[in-house]
């Protein structure tokens, strides 16, 4: 028997949409049925994405956003309402890292991915969320509300590991973070989950993966292989789908066992 995911009708917001996950994210959502919204710095890669998109046959928009800045936020946030409607779906993607010893790393270095993937991912979730939650209070019975909230941690923010240990604090907040969303907002149909990745090939990372250090942590993996984006798709569209009505606060791990 098969099983079809159709989100049509609904909208996604993905921030990070310009490369590797985000990217990947937003046209597995496209396939979908959904009308995405391609939110990111770059908007020039974003623009080429949306044509990939519309090419395909999907419905795709795009808004600059940085998510650093609050006011950016909530300016992208009610562009992409005024352009496709009312938010049922963000995947809050936007990360960044930096590789060193935690003794060289300076205020810089740690407000840098603090401030992405932990500050920024955070007020994200909640400018959608005000939104969600006020569509639900306001909504007549029978009618849709709520909504799809996927923070994307990583197996780092379960498992630290040495050199990037500014980026797995961040990520561990954002699972903890995750957890408190859905503990708040669950009782407005909002369902908040996180997907926690293991290493992944992304244009980012792929030339590290030839390099001599690359290879040899390709060997210390459980089945000696990274991942592709795609390898993600599965737990995306679970988590993002209608009748995943009762999955609120869950941590999936999609890591190839790493965390194990």
């Amino acid at each position: 028997m098969s099983y079809n995911i159709d989100l049509s009708g609904r909208v996604a917001l993905v921030t990070g949409a310009s490369s590797g996950l985000g990217a990947q994210f937003a046209r597995v959502l496209a396939r979908s049925g959904a009308a995405v919204v391609l939110a990111g710095r770059r908007t020039e890669r974003l623009k080429t994405l949306r044509a990939e998109i519309e090419g395909n046959g999907g419905d795709a928009h795009v808004v600059e956003l940085d998510v650093t800045d609050h006011d950016s936020i909530k300016s992208a946030v009610a562009h992409a309402e005024t352009e496709t409607g009312t938010l049922d779906i963000l995947i809050n993607n936007s990360g960044v890292s930096t590789t060193q010893k935690l003794t060289d790393v300076s205020p810089d270095d740690y407000d840098f991915v603090m401030d992405t993937n932990t500050k920024g991912a955070f007020f994200v979730a909640q400018e959608v969320a005000k939104r969600m939650i006020a569509r639900s209070r306001g909504a007549a019975p029978g009618t849709f509300t709520g909504g799809r909230i996927v923070n994307i941690a990583s197996m780092a923010g379960l498992r630290p590991l040495s050199q990037i240990g500014v980026y797995a604090m961040s990520k561990a907040a954002v699972v903890h973070m995750t957890r408190a969303m859905a503990l708040e907002w669950g009782r407005y149909g909002i369902n908040v989950n996180a997907i926690c990745p293991g290493y992944i090939d992304t244009e980012i990372n792929h030339h590290h993966w030839q390099t001599e250090g690359g290879k040899k942590l390709v060997q210390m993996l459980p089945r000696k292989r990274v991942g592709q984006p795609q390898d993600l798709d599965a737990a995306l569209m679970m988590l993002c789908a209608n009748e995943s009505h009762f999955i609120n606060g869950a941590v999936i791990q999609a890591d190839d066992g790493f965390g194990v």
